[in-house]
């Protein structure tokens, strides 16, 4: 026991003094002071494998912080009681000081860097980290998981999407102003598309907009985005919209819907309420007319694509109307203008929306194909003349809507798509009441799991065949730079404000008068 013990000082004496001297000498044994191996630094044997801590420090670290965001510490700073053991939901906070981090027997932090630890230290600096445009959001992922919700290495930052519009609002109020709520609905970015919508009184405009916008044709129509015509309004022949309504989707299509063109509830309006006219205008006929066409000009100029709405085919003054309101449109450069070029080809400096021809409450017959083939050689003749874009852009035939018709059945395909009536309404509905009625005579239908025969397919697939297709149609660019949704309504506004004052309408109204 004696010589074991006193052997193991001595042993442990040498080994200290060897490893001493060891550190002493950077040059290893048999090696020459004047070789290459001079300028490399020794590293010693223990440190390399590991066997034992060496006794100088380590290399400083900074102080790793555990935390939670800040948003959240403060949500859940209100909520921890007072008294009590502390709970899990409150932020533990892991600090290692620098003098700790090279003791001996402290285990070197290999983990991967917590999230938070880089926002804390840039704010810790006086920097503040970049944030990014939309919001941040965590939906209940736990207190284990919320700082791993806004880790930015593992991408789980959720954005906030677009804030949804419960319903329309004010482009152009009734009085024809200029209304500037929509902009707070707007953001920064290029990819959107402008729909509009003209049409007589009657025709369904504001209801089917709400259909290609945001509501079902099942849904109540209290609910729909654009307010439809009341059964007192109809009984009294009003019209329910005025001016030009705005609706602005999360995939980020705006909407239009406006007042009838030429309507006879508006005229009725301003002469049995004596509303005073604009000392422009002197008759009130000649006001509704330049109203409508102020509107088609405005439309023609900041949309992609219009939509001309009609519940029978066909009315001469429509196309006659659409033919004045396109040679009285603000002139606007094309993006594939050149200034350097010919300036006499007017063609290239003006800018021409898609003109989609929507034949809404459409009856049975009309979707017989001998029928719709007349249809659309007779509007081809009607736009012969035109600019604007009415055909090449939407087709029915490829909606396999008629099986077995090709492409070449039609000679002239322009863009015009049909709509029954609305299920549950007028004639769909007395079709089907007397499907149902039975060969009988009993009133219990023959066939009672079968639909009744309609002739085409229902309201629902071909407002869903018709969404798809409009919303598919190419955006071009309307001005000569791209347009952003907040720059699309500053150049909205100077476009109105332009055709209000647009000395070739002024003219065309004293014409009238």
């Amino acid at each position: 026991m004696s010589e074991s013990g006193h052997s193991q000082p001595g042993v442990y004496g040498q080994g200290r003094r060897r490893r001493r001297r060891r550190d002493r000498d950077p040059v290893g044994p048999g090696q020459n002071l004047s070789g290459p191996s001079r300028d490399r630094e020794y590293v010693p044997r223990e440190r390399r494998d590991g066997s034992e801590d060496p006794p100088g420090p380590l290399l400083q670290k900074t102080p790793i912080i555990l935390a939670k965001p800040p948003g959240e510490r403060s949500k859940q700073s209100q909520n921890v009681p007072i008294t009590g053991p502390p709970s899990l939901e409150k932020p533990i906070m892991l600090m290692k000081s620098r003098d700790e981090a090279g003791k001996p027997g402290t285990p070197p932090d290999t983990g991967p860097p917590v999230s938070g630890t880089g926002a804390t230290k840039l704010e810790r600096e006086g920097q503040r980290p970049t944030q990014p445009v939309y919001q941040i959001q965590n939906r209940g992922m736990g207190a284990a998981a919320s700082s791993a919700a806004v880790d930015p290495v593992i991408g789980q930052t959720k954005l906030l999407p677009p804030e949804r519009m419960k319903h329309s609002i004010k482009l152009v109020d009734d009085q024809m102003n200029w209304c500037d709520s929509a902009m707070e609905y707007l953001r920064d970015q290029t990819d959107m598309l402008v729909v509009g919508v003209l049409g007589l009184q009657g025709t369904g405009k504001s209801t089917v907009m709400s259909f290609l916008s945001a509501n079902a044709p099942e849904e109540d129509q209290r609910a729909y985005v654009f307010r439809a015509q009341t059964q007192e309004i109809k009984e009294r022949g009003g019209n329910q919209s005025s001016g030009i309504d705005f609706y602005i989707t999360q995939e980020r299509v705006i909407f239009l819907d406006t007042q009838p063109i030429l309507s006879p509830s508006i005229l009725d309006h301003l002469i049995n309420n004596d509303r005073k006219l604009p000392p422009e205008y002197n008759l009130p006929h000649t006001y509704v007319e330049m109203q409508s066409l102020q509107i088609a000009a405005f439309l023609f100029t900041v949309c992609h694509v219009v939509i001309i709405l009609q519940d029978w085919f066909t009315d001469i003054n429509l196309y006659r109307f659409l033919q004045t309101a396109e040679m009285l449109k603000p002139s606007t450069p094309s993006a594939s203008h050149d200034s350097t070029g010919s300036s006499g080809n007017d063609e290239g400096l003006e800018y021409y929306p898609h003109i989609v021809f929507l034949q809404n409450k459409a009856r049975r017959e009309e979707f017989c194909p001998r029928n719709l083939k007349k249809m659309h050689m007779a509007v081809d003749k009607l736009m012969a003349h035109s600019h604007l874009k009415y055909k090449g852009t939407l087709s029915m035939l490829d909606c396999n809507i008629f099986p077995g018709l090709g492409r070449d059945y039609l000679e002239t395909e322009v863009n015009l798509f049909l709509l029954p009536v609305l299920d549950g309404d007028g004639e769909d509905a007395l079709t089907r009441a007397g499907s149902a009625s039975g060969a009988g005579g009993s009133g219990a239908p023959l066939f009672s799991l079968l639909p009744g025969y309609r002739g085409h397919p229902t309201f629902s697939s071909l407002v869903a065949k018709l969404r798809s297709q409009v919303l598919a149609m190419s955006r071009s660019q309307l001005s000569h730079t791209i347009l952003t949704e907040k720059n699309w309504f500053h150049y909205a506004a100077r476009i109105w404000d332009g055709v209000k004052k647009s000395s070739a309408l002024s003219e065309y109204s004293r014409l009238l008068s």
